[in-house]
């Protein structure tokens, strides 16, 4: 079975169009990479786990911080990145400061094959983007969701 993930694409209405915010992976393999890797707030789950309470946890995790409540949670569906794993995401209207994230860590050996381990952030920084630039920051299969945010605000008149 796919390795399955749920997260919450967090927006906010900025002048004319809105805005997503994005998350960095944190660790060193990722350091110096920044096109093609910003990830939306996710995080895996289990089969009988509830996607929408998993998205929570994993947004609190990831930014230390709870998504904002309500009823407008907005299912943006899924999509199947390139290394197989389905994403489930929703998105929430909301503000958080990026500066203000604490993510929480994982402890992997660095440097390689030194038998010291190390405790990383795994998240290491966080954004607004305007929808053409987080296309081009998200993981590929990634940047539908912001067209599906789109798609779904466009009746509300933005």
């Amino acid at each position: 079975m796919a390795r399955r993930s749920a997260g919450i694409l967090l927006y906010r209405l900025a002048g004319r169009e809105p805005e997503v915010l994005l998350v960095h992976p944190g660790g060193p393999f990722w350091a110096r990479k920044d096109e093609g890797v910003w990830s939306i707030p996710k995080g895996e789950y289990a089969e009988e786990e509830d996607p929408r309470a998993a998205a929570v946890r994993e947004f609190e995790e990831e930014l230390g911080s709870v998504p904002p409540a309500g009823d407008a949670m907005l299912d943006l569906g899924t999509i199947t990145q390139r290394s197989g794993k389905v994403v489930i995401a929703f998105a929430v209207a909301g503000d958080l400061d990026p500066a203000a994230i604490t993510s929480n860590t994982f402890a992997m050996e660095w440097p390689p094959r030194s038998g010291q381990m190390q405790e990383f952030a795994e998240v290491d920084r966080a954004g607004w983007f305007a929808p053409a630039e987080a296309r081009e920051k998200l993981v590929p299969a990634q940047a539908e969701l912001v067209d599906r945010l789109l798609e779904r605000l466009r009746p509300q008149g933005v």
